[in-house]
């Protein structure tokens, strides 16, 4: 991220970095597979014959008092013949029309597709049995304008196990927060073009990640529907919390609308041609289990697709359910999000689960609220990447600034380096070889590049010796020079950002056909 802001550093007024939508799921694990469904209902004394009756008294209690609660506060009830109707849309224009600033907007209520449970006659064993699948039941959606987050909407599946969804928005959450501090903005639909105090907007944003969520949430769900506590009096079944869907949005506020314009065709064309498969999976962190083995046991597929939208233009690489993209906000804001629908298929460090003082190790993300901090980290991460990846777009430099650089011998102390010449063959395929995507998040180490420039590694001990040896100077060379660092406390090496910028215009000029070169001249 530093990379980019420092290369187009004139152009910029600031940037933020956080939560963008956010969709959080209440389970009631003990009534989320079907023997905790039958401890319960053991536990409540109800037969299976009588489970309809006893499940059609609970959901009709339940959308009661939902609908109380818009009855005391005086707010619509409607109901929606289709469930593709954009609700938000609607609770805004509710929320309009009435000059809502504050409190329920209105009640929406839909027939949706839901997990559940019926009862079924086993003809085999004589007997009934409880049984889970996909159904439809009615759902409850409340919205609100609350005073600590903004819009947000809660909505309800009225029928066994009730599980629950809140959908919030960070930037919401934010343009709150500014208008307690005093912070003037602008700000145009779901961004911010400019900001009196950037720095101190960014503070207020790393803070939603501090909130104490269960608290949170378990307000938000009483508040839609205050029966709910109720029905588990006698035997309590608190909620789970989990993060179902997540967006994390870096935004770079440029301070004109053309300067950004006159960019974002370039950066399109640089993550649609240059931006490969290997350099997706390294931004949303997959690794590979060795020399040879380049995606490890990665069995699924690398999409990037590109569209113009009303609001612009828009780039995203999709692996499986997770998905990176950069797109234009309102003209003037650079949008890189990364969003993750599937939590399993990332992984973080942390302790195995149960041993909260034991050794951390490389686990796959947790979707419960407890492990935000290390979804968002995951996320920033993956956004940084991608921004170094756009700082390398094409450059106004010329080309021969840049060669010059690495094209003539260079001293450091005590010891002199050879130029480079990257049209030759031998340090061609040197700079090609560390400028690989797979060595983007994790770096390369001396062995890595013994593979990719001299073949497989030799039996012989004393040949390994020489071949190593042979690798060590030249990674000491392209050190002299600027091009790569040495990651502290460890034998690996990133390629520097000066590096990364020579580079990618070395490489490419080395691949350009001479008439396009003519042209260019």
């Amino acid at each position: 991220m530093n990379t980019f802001v420092q290369r187009f550093g004139e152009n910029i007024l600031g940037s933020l970095h956080g939560l963008d939508r956010l969709r959080l799921r209440g389970t009631k694990r003990l009534l989320a597979h079907v023997g905790g469904m039958l401890c319960f209902l053991w536990h409540e004394r109800v037969l299976l014959k009588d489970f309809g009756t006893y499940a059609n008294a609970l959901t009709e209690e339940v959308r009661r008092s939902g609908e109380a609660v818009a009855a005391e506060h005086e707010r619509p009830v409607q109901y929606l013949a289709s469930s593709a109707i954009d609700k938000e849309a609607l609770a805004r224009q509710i929320a309009k029309r009435d000059e809502i600033h504050d409190g329920l907007i209105c009640v929406l209520k839909t027939v949706e597709p839901c997990w559940s449970y019926e009862v079924h006659r086993n003809r085999e064993r004589k007997e009934l049995e409880l049984r889970g699948g996909q159904r439809k039941c009615l759902h409850l959606y409340h919205y609100f304008l609350d005073a600590q987050l903004g819009l947000v909407h809660v909505r309800l599946q009225t029928w066994f196990p009730f599980s629950v969804h809140v959908c919030l928005n960070g930037r919401e959450w934010l343009a709150r927060h500014m208008d307690r501090e005093g912070l003037t903005y602008e700000r145009r639909d779901n961004c911010f073009t400019w900001v009196s105090d950037w720095q101190r907007a960014q503070e207020l944003l790393d803070d939603q990640l501090r909130t104490n969520w269960p608290k949170l949430l378990e307000r938000l769900a009483q508040q839609a529907n205050p029966a709910l506590p109720k029905l588990f009096q006698t035997h309590p079944v608190p909620y789970y919390w989990s993060a179902e869907e997540s967006e994390w949005a870096s935004d770079v506020a440029f301070a004109s609308r053309r300067d950004l314009a006159e960019l974002m065709p370039r950066l399109v064309r640089h993550g649609m041609l240059q931006l490969g498969s290997d350099d997706v999976m390294r931004f949303l962190g997959r690794k590979p289990d060795g020399p040879g083995a380049r995606f490890g046991r990665f069995a699924g597929e690398v999409v990037s697709d590109w569209k113009r939208r009303v609001e612009g233009m828009r780039v995203k690489h999709r692996l499986k359910r997770n998905w990176i993209k950069m797109y234009d906000k309102q003209g003037s804001v650079l949008r890189v999000e990364t969003v993750i629908n599937d939590a399993r298929d990332m992984k973080s460090f942390r302790p195995k689960e149960g041993d909260a003082s034991g050794a951390v190790h490389l686990q796959p993300l947790r979707k419960g609220v407890a492990d935000l901090h290390a979804r968002a980290q995951l996320c920033q991460n993956a956004n940084d990447r991608y921004f170094n990846a756009l700082a390398t777009v094409e450059d106004h430099q010329p080309l021969g600034e840049l060669a010059a650089k690495v094209c003539q011998p260079v001293r450091k102390p005590g010891r002199r380096a050879r130029a480079l010449n990257p049209l030759a063959p031998d340090d061609a395929a040197l700079l090609e070889a560390v400028n690989r995507g797979e060595f983007t998040l994790h770096g390369f180490r001396n062995r890595d590049l013994r593979v990719l420039l001299l073949g497989a590694t030799p039996s012989d001990p004393c040949e390994q010796r020489r071949q190593s040896g042979r690798i060590t100077r030249k990674l000491r060379l392209l050190r002299a020079h600027g091009l790569i660092r040495k990651i502290p406390k460890s034998h690996r090496y990133q390629i520097s950002d000066q590096g990364r910028t020579i580079i990618a215009a070395l490489l490419a000029a080395r691949h350009a056909d001479s008439a396009k070169l003519t042209k260019a001249a």
